[in-house]
């Protein structure tokens, strides 16, 4: 079945629209589904997005949504409103670049911050990178906007940019960056996520300004950039911070099979393309020298084969409390959303949630303890913005 399909399927089973973040969504028609904590309903609370990319929730009840293609849009009590927010900078559209995520400072109550990444174009639009503004969002457009970092990492290519942001407890900006496909074949240790003078394959510290923080673990490396938190990445598209420990947590794509769950440390190597459980696409031969290497990280948990993970939550809300402390995790060509269970940091159970529904973009944990999740039709076509609430048992 195709995804111009699903969509539309998964638009009847969803029910009618919400009616915003405060009052609880009509959901008449939605089909109860059932899991080994929770029984929920997955409830539609805005539609009509093509390509969304990520969302974030600001004070009020609206919420702010990247489209890939370029358009930053608002969901305001339900609905999509049909203007886009200018003040955008320039944006190197195609493959899977275009206006990827955003997230708010944690004091945007009283700074108005919001942080967007996207894919940067050149002067002649010939390469593009990965880049992330600051801007103030007030009267329904962006102010002062201000880019805090670019990547060095140009390339032709349109892949691999990563691009997911968070912040943690301590307003530090973590910033992800793919390999932008670089072949893996060759001397893999010479490639370039390997490779701490480049950004490909690394994940970022900054302070909220883009300065570089002095205790980054690669400060005082000559010739490291001194951006670098973590190395060793292929496509970083899900990060989340732990509310508890601090700790940052990641999930990254395999090539075929070998999708990853991290918990990102300062300073370590995580592998690719050296290590991993993946193969090559098609013909199905060995990409890695082995899985393991003293000096490399192991991943907290693999899917193979793998299911195009994308966001990451770690559920902290009161609606489903059962749920408290589990991590979750979308699919995209697996098409599912995945409950994982933790023993400190290692996995002790993993639960597929809505088999088949869509491609899941991203997954943000609301102000109102729901769960909401962006799905995106892979050939362009509509989709929804939906959350999960739950379903007393009887």
């Amino acid at each position: 079945m195709t995804d111009r399909l699903l969509i539309p399927r998964l638009a009847l089973l969803l029910g009618a629209a919400a009616t915003g973040l405060a009052a609880p969504a009509a959901h008449a028609q939605a089909t109860t589904e059932r899991s080994a904590e929770h029984d929920f309903r997955v409830v539609t609370v805005a539609e009509g997005f093509v390509m969304p990319w990520s969302f974030a929730f600001l004070p009020g009840g609206d919420i702010l949504v990247t489209q890939r293609g370029g358009q930053l849009r608002i969901v305001r009590k339900g609905k999509l409103l049909a203007d886009t927010v200018p003040g955008l900078p320039a944006i190197r559209v195609g493959g899977q670049g275009g206006l990827l995520d955003i997230v708010t400072h944690p004091q945007f109550a009283t700074n108005r911050l919001v942080y967007i990444s996207y894919s940067k174009p050149n002067a002649d639009g010939s390469q593009g990178t990965t880049a992330v503004i600051r801007a103030r969002f007030e009267n329904d457009r962006l102010h002062d906007v201000q880019e805090v970092f670019e990547a060095k990492m140009w390339s032709a290519g349109r892949g691999h940019y990563g691009s997911r942001l968070a912040f943690d407890k301590d307003n530090f900006l973590f910033v992800t960056l793919g390999d932008r496909q670089v072949p893996s074949t060759g001397d893999l240790e010479k490639h370039p996520a390997q490779d701490l003078s480049t950004h490909h394959g690394k994940v970022v510290r900054l302070h909220d300004d883009g300065r570089v923080p002095a205790d980054n673990p690669f400060v005082a490396t000559a010739g490291a950039l001194p951006e670098i938190w973590s190395y060793g990445h292929r496509s970083v598209q899900g990060i989340a911070v732990h509310p508890e420990t601090n700790d940052l947590w990641t999930d990254e794509h395999g090539p075929q099979g070998g999708d990853e769950l991290n918990l990102t440390q300062a300073g370590k190597n995580y592998g690719w393309p050296v290590i991993g459980y993946g193969v090559n696409y098609r013909s199905g031969t060995a990409i890695h020298a082995g899985t393991h290497r003293d000096g490399m990280e192991q991943p907290r948990n693999v899917w193979v084969p793998s299911i195009g993970v994308s966001g990451l939550v770690i559920y902290t809300g009161d609606k489903f409390p059962r749920w408290q402390g589990n991590f979750f995790v979308g699919g995209m060509v697996g098409q599912r959303l995945v409950r994982l269970t933790m023993a400190g940091n290692s996995v002790k159970s993993v639960e597929n949630l809505l088999d088949y529904r869509g491609r899941m973009r991203a997954i943000r944990q609301g102000p109102d303890g729901f769960l909401y999740i962006a799905f995106e039709d892979a050939s362009g076509g509509p989709s929804a913005l939906v959350r999960l609430e739950p379903v007393a048992r009887r």
